[in-house]
Order: structure tokens, then sequence, then C-alpha cells
């Protein structure tokens, strides 16, 4: 074993989790013996130098985010977090099922509301949560899909059990770094990825616009798809030129649109153009100033009507926040039942339901001992872990749960896996999520071999998010005897990563930055 894991074995024995590389024995799992037997070649020196070089990649070509109102190159660790392919099949189909759920759930609650009057769910849990929509009810929209993409965030138990943590059906984000880390990695780390089969993810961004495209309103033949960003000064700018970039088609702002007899168009040196598909990266709130905040500055008034009138698609759809709702995912494994007749691929976190008197009489007697979130929060925003909260936060806490009970869910603290990640001049196990991206195109649901994983960089920190300090690993998913390999990877994709390595152009790139 290299020095860089002196003393691993007792830091895996203080955070009491599951490693995803090391038995508690410290012997190698079987997925990782390629990347041990790399590692083993490596001192500090090499070690350290190839982080440097990945962050100085990163940096020169964009791939930042906001901490702290500081932009910085995203964390990316050299050891990468390896899926067996027994063990993708599981989360594959797990998350699949999970969408097509989602799905039929969205449906359901913007039509008939089968769901609350055969008892499954109480109104109540729809028409309070802050994301349901009432301006988009009654309507299918156009292409007949809600839930164009989706980020399901797992994560592994101490048991080594996969299960779902939250749902993000409205504005995933992620996947540009899915993207970048797998580039970075394949030169980081090329002794150990060159001797694997590795599942491929620059098929994405193929994926993605053929879901977009065969969605568009009916009668479109040549459907022209945009991307609508907020703009510049959003933290996944980079991720919404990348996915521009790399499917050919135009990133606009809200400015830049016009709705006139239902239909979008977008302005162009040329003249207008019309849009059929809005791949939209902005909040629902400020996506149309005549149905939502009337003082957004990045929508376009009438987007909304445009819908309604089956005259554009909007992805994802108008109204899947109430799906995000937290109080909405305790449900899950009940309308997994309810729409599709399964039991549940992958389990929920155990969760109370603070709304219920008797969860939250038992809540507030344990609240040093839970995690107790925001129903409607993302990025790890308003989320209080009870052994590490003072007296002070618990008590403020307690307040707010007796002020809106409706607004609180509370799970038991979860050591989730680890990963050995570089720290100072060795490798400690840091926790870890993952987010798997899937792609509905209505007819079949694709799942990114891999997806985004997300490390605490603290030792024993749980918060996993890139707004709170975390950082990346890349995902490896090994292929099967019944999977493609990377070698077979059909030539559109090829064409597609051609493109990665030139995204953004250079030229183009220096200038925004010498405008700043």
């Amino acid at each position: 074993m290299s020095e860089l894991f002196k003393e691993y074995d007792t830091a895996i024995d203080r955070t009491g989790a599951y490693d995803e590389m090391f038995t508690p024995e410290l012997q190698t799992r079987p997925s990782y013996h390629q990347v041990a037997e790399a590692l083993d070649e490596l001192n500090l020196t090499d070690v350290t130098a190839r982080a440097d070089s990945m962050a100085r990649t990163f940096l020169d070509r964009g791939v930042t985010f906001d901490y702290a109102g500081e932009e910085r190159p995203f964390p990316l660790d050299l050891v990468p977090r390896v899926i067996a392919a027994d063990e993708w099949d599981v989360l594959e189909r797990g998350v699949a099922q999970r969408v097509r759920t989602l799905e039929a759930f969205l449906n359901d609650v913007y039509d008939k509301m089968n769901v609350v009057s055969d008892g499954v769910v109480p109104r109540a849990l729809v028409t309070t949560s802050a994301h349901f929509h009432r301006q988009v009810a009654g309507f299918t929209p156009a292409g007949g899909v809600r839930v164009h993409i989706s980020g399901i965030d797992v994560i592994r138990d101490q048991q080594g059990t996969f299960r779902v943590l939250e749902d993000n059906v409205r504005v995933p984000s992620g996947v540009s770094y899915v993207l970048e880390n797998r580039r970075a990695m394949a030169k980081g780390l090329p002794e150990a990825f060159g001797q694997q089969l590795v599942r491929p993810v620059e098929e994405y961004p193929r994926r993605l616009l053929a879901a977009l495209r065969k969605t568009a309103p009916a009668g479109v033949d040549h459907p022209n798809v945009v991307v609508l960003t907020p703009g510049v000064f959003n933290s996944a700018y980079f991720e919404h030129t990348l996915l521009a970039g790399l499917m050919g088609v135009e990133l606009v702002e809200g400015r830049d649109l016009i709705c006139r007899g239902n239909r979008v168009y977008m302005r162009t040196t040329a003249g207008e153009e019309r849009v059929d598909v809005i791949y939209k990266r902005l909040d629902d709130e400020f996506l149309d100033p005549l149905q939502f905040r009337s003082d957004s500055m990045i929508g376009c008034p009438g987007l909304v009507n445009a819908a309604r009138a089956g005259g554009v698609t909007i992805a994802n759809a108008v109204g899947n926040g109430v799906a995000d709702d937290k109080l909405v995912y305790s449900y899950l494994p009940d309308l997994i039942k309810y729409y599709l007749g399964e039991e549940p691929i992958i389990a929920n976190v155990d969760t109370f339901r603070l709304e219920e008197a008797e969860a939250r009489e038992q809540v507030l007697d344990r609240l040093d001992e839970l995690v107790v979130k925001p129903v409607d929060g993302s990025g790890g925003k308003g989320l209080v872990i009870g052994p590490d909260a003072s007296p002070e936060e618990l008590d403020a806490l307690r307040r707010r749960i007796l002020d809106d009970p409706r607004g609180w869910i509370a799970q038991p603290v979860l050591q989730l896996s680890t990963v050995p990640t570089l720290s100072g001049d060795k490798f400690g196990p840091r926790h870890v999520d993952l987010r798997p991206f899937a792609v509905n195109d209505g007819d079949d649901i694709w799942v990114l071999p891999g997806g985004l994983t997300r490390v605490a960089l603290k030792e024993g920190s749980l918060i996993v998010n890139s707004s709170q300090g975390g950082g990346s690993k890349d995902t490896w998913v090994l292929a099967g005897s019944n999977t493609q390999s990377y070698e077979r990877v059909p030539r559109e994709s090829i064409k597609l990563r051609e493109r990665v390595s030139v995204w953004p152009i250079e030229s183009n790139w220096q200038d925004r930055q010498s405008d700043q």
C-alpha cells in the first residue's frame, strides 16, 4: 500500500461509513484494483502535480463555480468513484423507475388528481407546495413530456445500500462537470483509465438534443431548439454555454425572445426565427412576468400562454417543482406502487413528515440527533445537522418548525459512503453522493452512465454541495458483458467528443473575459 494511504484504516474507523474503495480490513474492492495499482506507482509529488494541472485546466476552460463571491476552479479529485456493472444496473433501473413515476404524478396532479381522490396522498400535499403552479393546470405540454431532464440524488448508507436522497426535476444542474471531469481524468490518471472498459459520457448532448427535438410541438419537421439562460452572472452559466455549444443550438436570454400569436421567436441579425423548444435554465418564477414575478427582467412575457396553446415546448415543464418538494419525496414509494404497480428498486431515506403531529413530537424531542431540511431547499441551504448544531441554532430551528410544520422534514444522520480523496500529504476518506442524470424523450428514459459524484472536502463533513465548499470526482461505470464499451460509441458521439475539446472557442472566451 502506498505511503499516500498511511493511517487510512484508522480514518475509516472514525467515519463509521462504507468505503467504496476498501473493505474494513483495507483490502481493495474488485472494481478499484486498476485504480489502486496506478496510485501505488505515484508519490506525493506526482499526485500534487497532476491535481494542480487539472485545476489549471479547469480554470483556463472556465470550469468554475461561485463560492463566497469568488470564482474558483471546480475541485476535481484524482481518485475516481468506480461503480461495478452490476451495481450500475440496479441504479439505472431505479432511476428510470423514479422518473416514470414523477412523470405520471405531474401529469395527474395538473389534470384530474386521481392520486388524491384515490387517497394515496392528501390534497393539501399538492396545493400547499410552493412550486405547484395553477397557471399551468389543465393542459398537456406540447410533446407530452414534463420531465425531460432529471437528476436523482443517491447516497450509499453504512451497510453499502443505495438510497435516494432527493429528486431534481425542475432545473437539475451539474452535467457539465460530468463531461469536463471525464475529459480531465482521462489525462489525470491514464494508467487506470486505459486499463478498464469505462462506459462513455460524451453521448449526453446528442441524447439531450434528440429528446428535445422529439418533444417539439406537433407538425414541426425541423424543430429549432434554444437554451434559455438567466445570463452570465448565473453560477451555472458555464454549463449553459457548454451544452448549447455541444448541441449546436443558440444560447439565448429572455430579452432575445418575443412572443406573438402564441408563437415564440428569437431575434437575430437576420430577422426573427421561430423557436420550437426552449431548454430553460432558470426558475419558473422568473420565466414569464405576465404569469409569475412581474419584476423579472430575465424572462419573456407570454411564454406560458404560448406553451398552453401548444406553440412551444418548455423543458423542463413549468410546474415541475411540486415533484421536487421533499414532502412529496416521502410519498414516492407509495407513488411508485400506485402508478407503476411495482416495488421501489431504490429505497428512500427514512423520513419524518413534520406536518404530522406524532412525527413532529418525536423530532422535536430528538433535534440534536437528526438532519432537518426545508422542503423547498436546494444546494444544502437551510439544512441543519442536529449533532453539529449549537443549542441556539436548535432553539431557532424548533421555532421555525412550530411556525411552519409543512415546510420541514427530518431524517436520520446517515454516514454517506466515502472515497479516498487527496488532503494535504495523503489520501483520506471523504463522504460522497451521486447525481445520475436521465433524459426522457417520451418513449425511452436514458440514464447517463455515471453522473456527478460530489465530495465533501472537509474530513467528517456530510455537506457535498459545491456552493458549500464541496468538490467532485469523475464517476466510472465499468462496462459489463451486456453493455457497450467506450470503443463502440456511435459515430455521432465521437464527433461530440471532438467538439468538447475545442469548446469554448478560446478567442471568444478570452474576449468575453476582457469585457468584464
